[in-house]
């Protein structure tokens, strides 16, 4: 993957943690170029509480934030996440000064993961372990893309028995209470910077999580994108139907009415289309950002939408001893549950989802 530096690099510290950064990841078969109009990974250098975004130049580039955060860091909620946010970036790095000579650098993700890398860590490692939380932005492919096909039968325009069901797993999403944003944006960022952010992330209303449910050998239908999951009703614009992905254009074909303005359906989608593939004895998908004890976990802490996300969560499943009947964990993420209905996935999980994601 091609990635520059943006931004105001050229302060001491900046700039040799640009130098560093861009060692190792030379060294790790990644090419660093100037234009950012070709970047897929723009690593985005700015002063402490300036977050200065960066245009992206196209929705599957990967925007990491690097700063100076407050000292002593101690809380990455409030210290840490709105400074994620206002630069519209998918990982902030902040800087902090150490004992040890080389700063502590603290990492923020969207999921709300927190990790540190020391600084008395030894030179030669310090950037490997840097490195290595980067990594998975700075090797994905992002499946963002929607190419809308208003073919959908006009028969399925006002839904079926399965999007009944869609609709009553929505209804008990909501119950499990799992889906408010991590912190209150609207209380700690200027309404501007908010309105922006539910734009550029796809928030509105009660927006994580998602549910899918198969049509038939190929087709799937599956919520949309930033909507209430309590109310999932309307065909398009709550609901569409996935039909399938296409490689060549990287993205996924999406049937709805005619004359109805679809939404995006849920970023999700590739990794839900690769276990249906697989395996036609999942009838139902269900993503939730809880967790389960005792269970199996991707390894690398990908983006959701990436194709990497999808493969290391379809691996996953095609190992365990029912793959129409199983749960996997997404690593600082939350869960991928299979079953042959929605119903009866929450029939078997009930109770047993832990609301607090364990971060490593």
């Amino acid at each position: 993957m091609d990635f520059t530096f943006a931004g105001a690099s050229n302060s001491d510290t900046f700039g040799w943690f640009a130098e560093g950064l861009r060692t190792v990841m030379e060294s790790q078969g990644h090419r660093h170029i100037d234009e950012a109009v070709d970047a897929k990974l723009v690593v985005n250098f700015f002063p402490k509480d300036e977050p200065r975004p960066v245009r992206r130049h196209a929705q599957s580039v990967f925007v990491c934030a690097v700063t100076e955060f407050p000292s002593p860091f101690t809380d990455p909620i409030p210290q840490g996440y709105p400074t994620l946010i206002r630069a519209l970036a998918n990982l902030a790095v902040g800087l902090v000064p150490g004992p040890h000579g080389d700063p502590d650098v603290h990492f923020v993700t969207l999921e709300q993961g927190h990790y540190i890398v020391s600084g008395n860590a030894d030179r030669a490692h310090y950037f490997d372990a840097v490195y290595e939380r980067i990594h998975p932005l700075a090797s994905s492919t992002l499946v963002i893309e929607n190419f809308f096909e208003p073919d959908l039968p006009e028969e399925l325009w006002n839904g079926d028995e399965i999007t009944e069901s869609i609709y009553r797993a929505g209804k008990k999403l909501n119950g499990l209470d799992l889906l408010p944003a991590p912190f209150p944006m609207d209380k700690l960022l200027p309404e501007r910077d908010f309105r922006h952010v539910k734009r550029l992330f796809g928030i509105g209303g009660l927006s994580y999580g998602n549910v899918s449910a198969r049509f038939d050998d190929d087709w799937f239908w599956m919520s949309a994108s930033g909507v209430d999951k309590s109310n999932l009703h309307e065909i398009g614009t709550h609901v569409l139907m996935v039909k399938d992905y296409d490689p060549e254009r990287n993205g996924m074909r999406v049937g709805h009415p005619l004359g109805v303005e679809p939404r995006r359906v849920s970023v999700d989608a590739i990794e839900h289309w690769m276990i249906y593939q697989e395996h036609p004895g999942v009838g139902a998908i269900l993503h939730v950002h809880g967790w389960m004890e005792g269970i199996p976990s991707t390894e690398f802490n990908f983006p959701c939408g990436t194709r990497e996300l999808g493969k290391a969560v379809a691996d996953l499943v095609r190992e365990a001893d029912d793959p129409a009947r199983c749960v996997v964990g997404l690593k600082n993420h939350g869960l991928t549950i299979t079953g042959t209905s929605l119903d009866e996935i929450f029939e078997r999980v009930e109770g047993k989802i832990l609301p607090v994601v364990p971060m490593a």
